[in-house]
């Protein structure tokens, strides 16, 4: 077991909920890991401590030369076992065709019949986390390869101390703020793929927090198309606000590790942020497919706070949630990280960033 290959082409918040899985692999076997992600997920890929190689997955909308492309690059790359964390018929004809001897992936849908090594999940109970489920697949590899797991830990994700502490100078210029306040980091947008808060309640958030904490300096980040949004709760607020946007991915991921404290509802950036174990407030729907614990962030143990539609509301209604109240939780939590900090302290990274990174 010399070469693997770990499918989670899918989106950026369940890529990183993969982390911890790639975690594992790397510290129970000395291999070669191979990552197929989409294009837009690479950045985030080539950051990945424990990633040795990243291809790019062109989607089932490419066209057929691209398709072809792809199975090829798999047929020559020589792996040894395929860990499919996310399975669909496509992936798994793939992986298939491309004659890999060990297929793994849970046992769900028809497309389990072209893996030869499946494991019993049923995810779509959501009974623990998402990033629990994907360690669960990788241990059955490991045990049954003979391998014993080395459980891993947080931070998944961190950067070199003394280069993030100039980048968030250079953030701090160029937004006009001061780089010695406690940064409260808030990201209004959802990328479409939970429902959030809507723009006056978290307006309103930040006007608590902010009166909470009198030294915070609330910086609303946005990723591509979210900048209107982010300006918008900005100004509702009134308070000193800014936006940053427009920031590749991987310093994207370095403003969130420059936060003391970092709200958004279930999307994306919020596993970014518990991936560098930022401390996360999160904001979820109580679909079974999208409860907190479905989709609870990496952050270590007393560095996340979740909150959700009380009882008897709508499970998909986010405009039930009572920001008044859920300032009094977060007020009494977040003082810890908020209060007092007078400059801005990081713990060392995992490693470096590898960017030069390519599959073969």
């Amino acid at each position: 077991m010399k070469r693997i290959l770990v499918v989670r082409n899918d989106k950026i918040g369940d890529f990183m909920l993969a982390w911890p899985a790639f975690a594992l692999l790397k510290a129970s076997l000395d291999c070669h890991i191979t990552a197929l992600v989409p294009g837009y997920t690479r950045p985030l890929a080539e950051l990945c401590p424990s990633i040795d190689a990243v291809l790019a997955d062109p989607g089932k909308s490419a066209d057929a030369a691209a398709q072809q492309n792809l199975l090829e690059r798999l047929k020559v790359s020589n792996f040894d076992a395929v860990i499919c964390l996310f399975s669909n018929f496509r992936n798994a004809r793939l992986m298939w065709q491309a004659g890999i001897p060990q297929r793994w992936a849970p046992a769900t849908k028809l497309a389990q019949v072209l893996y030869n090594h499946r494991v019993k999940q049923r995810r779509s109970e959501s009974a623990k986390p998402e990033y629990e489920y994907n360690l669960d697949l990788v241990r059955a590899f490991l045990v049954k390869n003979d391998i014993t797991p080395v459980e891993p830990a947080t931070p998944y994700l961190g950067f070199d101390a003394s280069e993030l502490a100039m980048f968030r100078e250079q953030q701090a210029a160029a937004l006009g703020i001061d780089a010695g306040r406690p940064w409260l980091l808030v990201h209004a947008g959802s990328g479409g793929s939970a429902n959030n808060l809507n723009t006056a309640q978290y307006a309103g958030l930040l006007d608590r927090l902010q009166a909470a904490f009198p030294g915070v300096q609330p910086v609303l980040t946005a990723g591509p198309g979210e900048e209107d949004l982010a300006t918008e709760v900005a100004d509702m607020a009134g308070g000193g606000a800014v936006v940053a946007s427009g920031l590749p991915l991987p310093d994207f991921c370095r403003l969130l590790a420059c936060g003391q404290l970092f709200v958004a509802g279930s999307t994306g950036p919020l596993h970014i942020a518990g991936a560098l174990d930022v401390p996360t407030v999160g904001f979820f729907p109580l679909r079974r497919s999208a409860t907190p614990l479905r989709w609870r962030p990496l952050n270590s143990e007393g560095r996340h706070l979740a909150f959700h539609p009380p009882k008897g509301a709508e499970a998909e209604d986010m405009s039930s949630v009572d920001v008044k109240a859920v300032t009094g939780q977060i007020r009494s939590w977040a003082s810890k990280f908020l209060s007092g900090a007078s400059r801005f302290t990081q713990p060392s990274a995992p490693g470096r960033d590898k960017c030069d990174r390519t599959a073969p």
